[in-house]
């Protein structure tokens, strides 16, 4: 009587179960997610730090690799060139010292005359070279064409117009002429010639293959300029606007002379060792102030700037 009271309660309770289960499928019922997390399958292995390896040097891994058999791989430091331009002045003009202020009368003068005359041989040869691949060249108008570039690209400098300054100048010369320039304001003009540019000086060198040659020549240029140079808050660094200067400049004229495409752009300029040294930049640096509150002003008439400590020092 047990037996079947126990067999008929199983009996119920398992079609109950089942009842239940095709109701929760029917409204789509969802439980929510356990209270327990499986926190055993989630194991944290502790790596204890290791010992004995704050006083000893970090040994080459390059050298255990050789050692257990291990080879490495040769890494190659490859530097792109651009072959539209040399990488700098071929045997560069050396100027005379004292050049636009000696007469040629004077015996200094008459000595440099003459040194000069016995470098002119090379620079002939380099000539004849750059009319074989340029039969418009001439001495007599390129130093005329040479200032015209160097005064259009100084214009695309001032007014930062990237491509035109890209055709009158070399990949070389970009570079130096633009670094440190992205806040500054520069006003510069070109005033008049003092003496007619002339050519002082020629080579025609090859790179990377012998038949590959570029033409440098070096012109001689005296003229008056201006130049004004401001800071990103408008204050003078450099130079005046209404203050001309007279300027001796010796240009590098460069073109890449197998290209029929190419044409003559600035390269570069040569600055004689005798030359005076350049006017100090007038930087604009902040004054250290008081520390004040948000709703507290600044008396500018009666703060007086602290003077630094005096410290003792050695030479």
């Amino acid at each position: 009587m047990a037996i079947s009271i126990t067999r008929t309660f199983g009996s119920l309770r398992n079609v109950a179960h089942r009842s239940l289960k095709n109701a929760e499928l029917a409204l789509d019922v969802r439980h929510p997610g356990p209270l327990f997390l499986p926190v055993r399958t989630k194991k944290r292995y502790f790596i204890p730090p290791a010992v004995g390896l704050k006083g000893k040097k970090e040994e080459n891994p390059e050298i255990k690799a050789r050692a257990a058999g291990i080879v490495f791989r040769q890494q190659y430091f490859e530097r792109p060139i651009n072959i539209a331009c040399s990488a700098g002045v071929f045997d560069p003009y050396i100027p005379p010292e004292g050049d636009a202020r000696l007469s040629t009368l004077s015996k200094e003068g008459l000595k440099q005359r003459t040194e000069q005359i016995r470098q002119t041989a090379a620079s002939q040869l380099a000539i004849r070279k750059i009319k074989e691949h340029d039969s418009q060249f001439s001495t007599k108008t390129f130093a005329e064409q040479a200032q015209e570039i160097f005064v259009e690209a100084h214009n695309a400098l001032t007014h930062f117009n990237r491509e035109k300054l890209h055709s009158l100048v070399t990949e070389r010369c970009y570079p130096e002429m633009t670094r440190g320039n992205r806040y500054k304001t520069i006003r510069w003009r070109f005033v008049e010639s003092l003496e007619p540019p002339r050519v002082v000086h020629a080579r025609c060198p090859d790179m990377v293959t012998k038949g590959n040659l570029y033409g440098q020549v070096t012109v001689r240029m005296h003229s008056k300029q201006t130049l004004a140079i401001y800071d990103r808050f408008g204050r003078l660094m450099l130079g005046s606007e209404e203050q001309p200067k007279d300027v001796l400049e010796y240009l590098v004229i460069e073109r890449h002379l197998i290209n029929p495409y190419s044409r003559w752009r600035l390269h570069g300029k040569i600055v004689p060792s005798w030359a005076p040294p350049k006017d100090p930049i007038i930087k604009t640096v902040a004054i250290p102030g008081p520390e004040l509150k948000p709703w507290e002003e600044f008396d500018a008439p009666n703060y007086e700037v602290p003077k630094p400590a005096a410290v003792q020092w050695n030479k």
